[in-house]
C-alpha cells in the first residue's frame, strides 16, 4: 500500500512539474511576443534619426524642382536636420534670411519656400564667385557675405576661414554675438554662426544614405558635396 502511495505521489509531482514547465513556457512565449510587438511600435520613433525631416522631403523636392535644383534634395534635408531636426514652425530656420526676426515664420511650408530661395541665392553667388560647394553650404548659415570672403581667399572653404569670418562679424556686434556669455560653448569666441556647419551637414548627408534613412523615405541620390 505504501508503495502505491509513493508511486501516486511521484506521479503527481511529475505531473505538477510538467504543468509548471508548460505554464512557464506559455508565459515566456507571450512575454516575448508582447516585447517584440512593443519594440515594433516604439522602435521607429526612437531610432529613426531623420524621421521628422523625412516628412518634409516631398515639399523640399517640389520647391527645389521649381528652381531647377532638385538634385540637392538630400543636401537640403541635411540642412533642415542641422537647423531644427525637422521640428517647429520654421524647420529651415529661414526667418532671418527672409528679413524677419528669428522664428517669425510659423508655417513649415513657408519656411521651406524661403529656405530654398536662400539656398538658390547662395548657389548663384557661389557659381558667380567660383567658390567650392562647401562654401555655398556654409553660406546658408553665415550669409552670402561668406561666399565673397572665401572668393577673396582662394575660393575654398575651411573651418579656419569660417572662424575668421565669424570673428569679423563678432567684432562688429560683440553684444549680440557672444554665445550668450557662455565661454564653454564650443563656438566661443567665434559666436557668429557655426564654423563647423558645412562639416556637420556633410555628416548628416552620409547618415541619410543609411538604410534607416532610406526606410524613413528620404531620397539618397546625393550623398556628398
Amino acid at each position: 500500500m505504501k508503495g502505491k502511495t509513493k508511486q501516486v505521489q511521484r506521479n503527481f509531482t511529475v505531473a505538477m512539474l510538467a504543468f509548471a514547465a508548460f505554464f512557464f513556457f506559455v508565459l515566456f512565449d507571450n512575454f516575448i511576443e508582447l516585447y517584440n510587438r512593443h519594440q515594433l511600435e516604439i522602435g521607429p520613433a526612437q531610432t529613426d534619426e531623420f524621421g521628422q525631416v523625412a516628412k518634409y522631403t516631398p515639399l523640399l523636392e517640389r520647391e527645389l524642382r521649381s528652381v531647377g535644383l532638385e538634385e540637392h534634395t538630400v543636401l537640403l534635408a541635411a540642412v533642415m536636420h542641422q537647423e531644427s531636426k525637422g521640428r517647429g514652425g520654421d524647420p529651415m530656420q529661414s526667418s532671418e534670411s527672409a528679413g524677419m526676426a528669428p522664428n517669425s515664420i510659423q508655417d513649415p511650408e513657408l519656411s521651406i519656400k524661403y529656405g530654398v530661395k536662400h539656398f538658390q541665392r547662395a548657389v548663384a553667388r557661389g557659381h558667380e564667385k567660383q567658390v567650392d560647394f562647401p562654401a555655398i553650404v556654409q553660406a546658408y548659415n553665415m550669409g552670402l557675405g561668406y561666399i565673397d570672403f572665401v572668393a577673396e581667399r582662394g575660393g575654398r572653404h575651411s573651418e579656419e576661414l569660417a572662424k575668421q569670418f565669424s570673428m569679423i562679424q563678432v567684432n562688429k556686434n560683440p553684444e549680440i554675438y557672444n554665445c550668450g556669455g557662455d565661454k564653454s560653448n564650443f563656438r566661443y569666441p567665434y559666436c557668429y554662426g557655426d564654423f563647423s556647419y558645412s562639416t556637420k551637414v556633410a555628416g548628416h548627408m552620409e547618415r541619410i544614405g543609411s538604410t534607416q534613412a532610406v526606410n524613413a523615405g528620404i531620397k539618397t541620390e546625393e550623398s556628398s558635396f
